[in-house]
């Protein structure tokens, strides 16, 4: 017998909203936006660093774990905003993107702790209050909105596209979309 493959927990688009709308502190607005558009891990925020933004051209080098894809990639407007607007608080000392309070790279646990945070004021399920569920809303989004896999493949810094097939299976609006268009497949043309 086949063991049944659980589908990852991610947000839906109104989650995602309101997530955004209770988050008023501007570091982690700029750190949830980056974790959810680029897909990160939560390990892989506390490797950012303010060399890795390049702000005049919206571009921010992604140091990817788990042996998935590095590389530099385009932010979108709402990313580069938030980052802009941290780093007028922050300054601009070389450093972690992301310090914690005594200038050390933010950590795991405390992402997760502010993810918790986030998800209660939000009315978000407890079970979906993990930072990795950014990574499965940005590659089910994506999947939703109908980008190719070989572009979430890459978005998502995937090495093997087995990994990145599960958005696919994630949401039917692709399946939906198919069905209408070939509604009236194989009737006679009047």
């Amino acid at each position: 017998m086949r063991r049944k493959r659980t589908l990852p927990k991610y947000l839906t688009s109104e989650e995602i909203e309101a997530l955004f709308s209770v988050i008023e502190d501007v570091r982690d607005r700029a750190i949830f936006r980056v974790a959810y558009h680029r897909g990160l891990r939560a390990s892989e925020i506390g490797l950012l660093q303010l060399a890795d933004y390049r702000p005049r051209v919206g571009r921010l080098y992604i140091r990817r774990l788990k042996g998935s894809n590095s590389g530099e990639f385009p932010l979108t407007d709402v990313e580069n905003r938030s980052i802009h607007e941290w780093l007028t608080e922050r300054g601009t000392a070389p450093g972690p993107l992301f310090p914690s309070r005594n200038r050390n790279p933010i950590s795991r646990d405390r992402l997760d702790e502010l993810m918790k945070q986030y998800c209660r004021l939000a009315d978000i399920a407890a079970e979906k209050a993990h930072v990795h569920s950014l990574k499965h809303s940005c590659g089910t989004h994506l999947s939703e909105m109908g980008k190719d896999v070989a572009v979430i493949r890459d978005w998502l810094g995937h090495r093997n596209v087995q990994n990145t097939m599960i958005y696919l299976e994630v949401t039917n609006k692709a399946r939906d979309a198919a069905a209408k268009s070939l509604r009236r497949w194989g009737e006679k043309a009047a």
